[in-house]
């Protein structure tokens, strides 16, 4: 079995892209090439000797390989072969792999050698090798830190100036995590440069020209470093880091090449006319993110506003909206670029400041992901809003969200695109709705919980927002009515009480002040309390510095939607358990699955013999049926009984009908438990409750799998009819740490089987005792690529 990887991109250390491929036999001469550039140390610390150039014979075999026992991975920066590595089975069939790498001089210290372990151990691992050894010089720190840094559990042995190394190169936890910290720390660098340019480069403008690329330079005055205008025909003279282009679509590609042959780190592409129009544009759309790539550079768009950042030492507006919002603490993505510029003005007009501002458009390189690994170390962003048109990598994107929404909340609204069923983000409906949680969260803290006082001067605004309170998943605590007639210092002392109170989280706050008294309630609003508060004052002028709302129920919504937040923030986050598995083909044994034992019976007759074997009482069913659709015959406790259950299941529904017999279990509340390989989620579990009442309400919920053990304790409480499991109406509770170690248990064996496209058991009854599972439906498939799975990548 041979395993031949696809081509990839992948970005360095220092934010800039290279190209990883397989080597051709047509490499042979530009491995040649690289080994003439390299320097005699590089060259002897590699092969342990300085010899000038790689023997015909040796070249040869170098660059023909059999995607086997033998893989070369390449590295290509600039059309050129920077690098090379390698491994070489020990034997036929054998387990263990000798792995090398050799990295251009000028290209070292940019994490190569560490990029090249990640790609060639999963090609390894796919042809079943499961150890790489190495033999380093001991001088040779540089690539002894490759191995030992990379998570593995390396064993080393010295022995005349080598260095012997030996490790499994199965992802380990530690593994993961070096990876994904790299994959965050080069994609945060990537946009850093993107975002923080020394100068700028305008190609479609000129200085007192007309147009969309007169506006961007408008737009730029205000950035502090020098700005270059490009008009078509012209050349870039000066070094820029960015580059924006605002030529039409046909031109772009020319403009793109030559601003890479100058230098640029990145490129922002205003221009439509790509993707958004056809199949011709979309190939247009790939020729463009072809040539960055090539070039090592990044891409903002096309079809986008643009990007901005300001911060006072940088002050960059690249887009094409004339004003943006002021400097603040606020991260904003949004992928539309026809969008962007009300999204902008309605941020400006509610006060919410930004930090950086990027508009993707089409989205061909730069995305959200991008973005949020960003903002995860920038110091100058809190909170990161996201308009998101789709989810280019869902899996990704909520692996970064729950670990980014740790530190700073993610205000998310997607009107088109699947809701992830994870934690981290803030969903929301509308743009609305949207900022009125972002002006919330840049003002205020965090509550502690969900308890609210409300304090007002209007006994009617009151009860609009106590009947606010129950919906957004808010217990009114606290209530101060002050009455119309309170002045400005009689309400701010109501205010300090309330918030003084241990039994309030959080304030809402609704008034309407009498007149002329507008700005004494807007200076008491604007006192610091140390909790939370959203407020709706009935005024012609809201109180600055505070999240103020139109309506109640607007204020109270938000504030609901940041309470679910800080109380997930608050949780723990679990951990995966190790289970107990025994090896075995069929994956319900091999992760200790334990279904009731049943037979597939023909006729009557087989249905009465099974019967006598498990011994009576017995079910007879329909494969898969349900009780509450006729298809299930419960407590047969005779064989004439059986028999005739048997005749009316097969009369009625057929010979080719599915007819089992199984042993009764003891009754209990009927669950189902489903997992499903998402395309774009990746392998995910779900949990509800049986019964046609469920059925209606669609009553299941989903987390990604593996799980831990916190996300398999809120699957069994999150559906509406979880009551029943827990004691309601005076029943007994049933086995939740049962329930709890099969769910564990089936996450495990859809995230370690990929080519499990469904498996789905119900129904499992659930009683005090324990519970049993009566049925179980798996459908397999070719396994695809998981998203987010296998080495770093750009996507």
């Amino acid at each position: 079995m041979t395993h031949v990887i696809d081509p990839v991109d992948v970005l360095l250390s220092d934010g800039s892209t290279v190209r990883v491929r397989p080597i051709r036999p047509d490499d042979a001469d530009d491995l040649q090439e690289l080994h003439s550039r390299l320097s005699v140390r590089t060259r002897y610390l590699r092969y342990f000797t300085p010899y000038h150039r790689i023997p015909d014979r040796d070249l040869h075999r170098f660059a023909n390989v059999d995607h086997r026992d033998r893989e070369a991975l390449v590295v290509i920066c600039g059309g050129e072969l920077i690098a090379v590595g390698r491994y070489d089975r020990l034997g036929p069939d054998a387990e263990d792999a000798e792995v090398a790498f050799v990295v251009e001089d000028a290209y070292q210290r940019r994490g190569i050698g560490s990029m090249l372990l990640e790609h060639l151990a999963a090609a390894a691992r796919a042809v079943g090798i499961q150890r790489f050894v190495a033999e380093v010089l001991a001088e040779n720190a540089n690539m002894l830190r490759v191995f030992t840094d990379a998570g593995y559990q390396v064993q080393r042995r010295y022995a005349e100036g080598v260095v012997h190394l030996t490790f499994p190169i199965a992802p380990t936890e530690d593994s993961l995590a070096v990876q994904y910290r790299r994959e965050q720390s080069t994609e945060a660098r990537s946009i850093a440069r993107l975002l923080g340019p020394r100068a700028v480069a305008v190609y479609g403008a000129r200085r007192g020209g007309a147009g969309i690329g007169a506006a961007l330079l408008g737009n730029l005055s205000t950035f502090t470093g020098p700005v270059y205008p490009v008009h078509f025909g012209s050349r870039l003279l000066e070094p820029a880091d960015l580059a924006v282009i605002a030529v039409p679509a046909p031109a772009v590609l020319d403009a793109v090449t030559a601003a890479a042959a100058a230098g640029v780190a990145g490129v922002v592409v205003v221009s439509s006319g790509f993707a958004e129009t056809g199949p011709a544009g979309e190939e247009a759309q790939r020729e463009l993110l072809h040539a960055v790539r090539a070039a090592g550079i990044r891409l903002v768009g096309p079809n986008c506003l643009g990007i901005a950042n300001t911060d006072p030492a940088v002050r960059l507006n690249a887009t094409l909206a004339p004003a943006l919002p002021p400097h603040g603490r606020v991260g904003f993505f949004s992928q539309s670029g026809a969008l962007g510029v009300a999204l902008l003005d309605t941020a400006r007009r509610r006060g919410l400041g930004l930090s950086t501002f990027v508009s993707a458009g089409n989205r061909a390189d730069v995305s959200g992901n991008d973005l949020l690994q960003y903002w995860q170390g920038d110091p100058a962003t809190d909170v990161v809003l996201l308009y998101l048109e789709t989810f280019g990598n869902p899996r990704k994107f909520a692996r970064l969200a729950r670990r980014l929404g740790r530190d700073k909340p993610i205000v998310a609204v997607a009107p088109a695109a699947p809701v992830p069923p994870f934690g981290g983000v803030i969903r929301v409906d509308t743009v609305t709705e949207m900022f009125d949680v972002a002006v919330l969260l840049a003002q205020q803290p965090l509550p502690g919980g969900t308890r609210v006082g409300i304090v007002t001067n209007s006994s009617a605004l009151a009860a609009l927002a106590a009947g606010d309170c129950g919906p957004a998943g808010l217990t009114v605590t606290a209530r101060a009515d002050v009455g119309p007639q309170a002045s400005p210092a009689e309400f701010g002392e109501a205010l300090q009480a309330t918030a003084e109170d241990p039994e309030v989280d959080a304030l809402v706050v609704a008034c309407a002040p009498l007149s002329g008294l507008s700005s004494g309630f807007a200076a008491v609003l604007a006192e610091p309390l140390g909790k939370p508060m959203v407020a709706t004052v009935l005024a012609d002028e809201p109180p600055a510095g505070v999240p103020w709302y139109p309506t109640v129920e607007e204020g109270v919504r938000a504030l609901g939607r940041v309470a679910a937040y800080s109380a997930w923030r608050r949780s723990p986050t679990g951990r995966v358990p190790e289970l107990s598995t025994v090896d075995s083909p069929d994956p319900l044994v091999e992760y200790g699955i334990e279904v009731v034992p049943s037979v597939r019976v023909a006729d009557p007759e087989e249905a009465m013999a099974a019967g006598y074997r498990f011994g009576f009482p017995v079910v007879v069913k329909l494969a898969g049926g349900r009780a509450d659709l006729g298809e299930v015959r419960l407590d047969l406790t005779e064989a004439a009984a059986v028999e005739r259950a048997a005749a009316e299941l097969l009369d009625r529904f057929g010979d080719q009908a599915h007819v089992v017999v199984q042993p009764m279990v003891a009754p209990g509340v009927s669950c189902r438990i489903e997992a499903v390989e998402d395309p774009s989620f990746g392998p995910l579990v779900g949990f509800g409750l049986g019964g046609v009442t469920a059925d209606l309400l669609g009553d299941q919920a989903w987390r990604a799998a593996p799980l831990t053990d916190l996300d398999a304790d809120a699957l069994i409480r999150e559906p509406k009819l979880a009551p029943l499991l827990f004691g309601y109406r005076g029943a007994p509770p049933v086995a939740a740490d049962a329930l709890r170690d099969l769910l564990l248990r089936v996450g495990l064996l859809i995230d370690a089987h990929p080519e499990v496209q469904r498996l789905l058991l119900r129904p499992v009854l659930a009683r005090p005792d324990g519970i049993s599972v009566l049925d179980v439906t798996i459908q397999r498939g070719e396994p695809g690529t998981r998203a987010d799975s296998g080495p770093r990548r750009l996507t």
